[in-house]
């Protein structure tokens, strides 16, 4: 990282934070709805659909308005599901960052900086509230701007966040990231993460595009 530095977040890289958070994770809508039009549930009754205007039952105009509202409606629901995170995001933990994570004791918040001044890459740690994870800090907010990907920039800020876990005492790291952040849960994999279990959003719209939330842990070495 000759080229890039790391440092803690400052109330000037606020926008940017923001920015390369919501862009990433708008990232991921295409892949979440491919993967939803390859669900059985999905898939299989558009093609049995098919044999309509062959039978006289629907017009061949109808059959193809009605296939092109489902395929758009799969579309706007794989959307919903990042849109609605990053909404929600945006108006929690980073509606004010420097207070969230800079002024309280077991969170933080990193950047990497570019040579010439501007942020590339985030990630932030704060205590998990997950039941028995008292001893746990929970990895979030990892975003790496596209043009800078491929250099060891989202290694660099998990071990960050993962030392800091070491010398906080914690005796584990979690997160949760969502099927199609493919490049993400690799990453992870490769670092020693364990895939725990999945489950889903609340609400029956992310049981039917199949949305899975992947939740990993990885167990922090005793110092």
């Amino acid at each position: 990282m000759s080229d890039y530095f790391l440092r803690l977040y400052k109330d000037s890289d606020y926008d940017v934070a923001r920015e390369l958070f919501a862009s990433g994770m708008k990232e991921h809508i295409g892949k979440a709805f491919q993967h939803a039009i390859r669900q059985p549930h999905i898939w299989l009754p558009a093609l049995a659909s098919l044999v309509l205007p062959a039978l006289n039952l629907v017009s061949v105009t109808t059959f193809i308005l009605a296939f092109t509202a489902a395929l758009v409606a799969v579309w706007f629901g794989a959307r919903y599901m990042y849109t609605s995170y990053i909404d929600h995001s945006l108006s929690h933990d980073m509606l004010d960052i420097g207070q969230y994570y800079m002024q309280r004791d077991g969170y933080c918040f990193w950047v990497v900086e570019s040579t010439g001044g501007e942020v590339i890459g985030t990630v932030a740690a704060i205590p998990s509230s997950e039941p028995g994870g008292e001893k746990h800090l929970e990895l979030k907010r990892l975003s790496v701007a596209k043009q800078h990907r491929g250099k060891g920039i989202a290694k660099v800020l998990c071990k960050t966040l993962m030392d800091f876990a070491q010398r906080s005492g914690c005796e584990a790291v979690v997160l949760m990231t969502t099927l199609p952040q493919i490049g993400a849960w690799k990453l992870y994999e490769k670092l020693g993460f364990k895939q725990t279990h999945y489950c889903y959003p609340p609400g029956l719209l992310g049981r039917v595009l199949d949305f899975r939330v992947l939740v990993y842990k990885y167990n922090v070495p005793a110092v």
